[in-house]
């Protein structure tokens, strides 16, 4: 990649993983997203296929896309680990790039207070906001 292909991206990681259910996926994602190791989860619907324990299982499961910074990574692991329901959970890390403001974006939630982003009236201070996830 030549310099003025770099310019307008930022890095990024996209961390891969799944949960048994929608409410242990909400619940993983909530306390990562509080402890600011990732800026946004989506949480998708799948069903998987998998070797377990010498047989073939099939589970309806929730797929988890963590987004996050290289430097947060470490800490991401092993809080995700740490929290998950599963013996074995699901970690595959992309490594991305993003536009600029969406990578600006990322590094502020990461970094700032919790709260800090809240306004006075009780709401989080995004009303109105073009929200980047």
């Amino acid at each position: 990649m030549n310099a003025a292909e770099t310019i307008d991206e930022a890095e990024l990681v996209l961390v891969l993983s799944t949960e048994a259910d929608p409410e242990r996926a909400e619940a993983l994602a909530r306390q990562l997203l509080e402890r600011r190791l990732v800026a946004c989860v989506s949480l998708l619907p799948v069903q998987s296929l998998y070797r377990w324990q010498g047989g073939i299982e099939s589970a309806a499961e929730v797929k988890l896309l963590l987004k996050s910074l290289p430097g947060r990574l470490a800490a991401l692991r092993e809080a995700l680990h740490s929290l998950h329901s599963y013996q074995t959970p699901e970690w595959i890390v992309l490594q991305g790039r993003s536009a600029l403001g969406y990578a600006a974006w990322l590094g502020a939630e990461l970094a700032s207070e919790p709260g800090a982003s809240g306004g006075d009236d009780g709401t989080d201070g995004t009303e109105g906001a073009d929200q980047p996830r």
